[in-house]
């Protein structure tokens, strides 16, 4: 399986294998190896390893309860649309070592990880800036749709939501006035 395949299988307890090569790049129905992908980017001349896990949450806004969230993603867009995140990442970063840029699809149960971004770097602040690219333009660009199940409720997040290309988010991934997109 390359790098940036889905992880094909019925097995719930399968593994995410990480890859031969310093980019990691899928999408998974099953959980996301938040240990590994941490451990996978370590090199021995980075000093810097920065991890970001979205986990599900208990709540939202004004939807208290949430007992779960599911994913549904435009795979065929997906996929090349991570791997073009990492390369405009390392474009921008020429330091980073090894990035992996991980989602999950299906349902992922409160406290579990919906997405992983995990980047090395000789230096601190490439990694977190790469990890925070990695994840505020992956939010932006790729065709992923969560439904989220709640007391009372349910939603598809019908809002409408633009998704954007990577060029044109020169701020790196957040929306208008500099908020965080969610």
């Amino acid at each position: 399986m390359s790098a940036s395949d889905k992880l094909e299988t019925t097995d719930s307890t399968a593994e995410l294998a990480a890859p031969n090569a310093n980019d990691w790049v899928a999408i998974s129905e099953v959980s996301l190896p938040v240990e590994a992908a941490s451990s996978w980017v370590g090199q021995p001349n980075c000093g810097a390893i920065v991890v970001f896990s979205g986990t599900t949450r208990d709540h939202s806004d004004g939807r208290p309860g949430v007992s779960e969230l599911a994913y549904e993603a435009y795979e065929e867009q997906v996929v090349p649309r991570m791997e073009a995140i990492v390369a405009e990442a390392r474009s921008r970063w020429g330091d980073i070592a090894r990035m992996a840029l991980l989602h999950r699809i299906g349902v992922v149960p409160v406290g579990e990880s919906s997405v992983v971004v995990a980047v090395s770097s000789p230096h601190r602040d490439v990694a977190f800036e790469a990890a925070r690219f990695g994840i505020d333009t992956l939010k932006s660009t790729a065709p992923i749709w969560k439904r989220e199940k709640w007391d009372g409720g349910e939603s598809w997040g019908l809002e409408p939501q633009h998704i954007s290309e990577i060029d044109e988010l020169a701020d790196g991934g957040k929306t208008e006035a500099g908020k965080d997109k969610g």
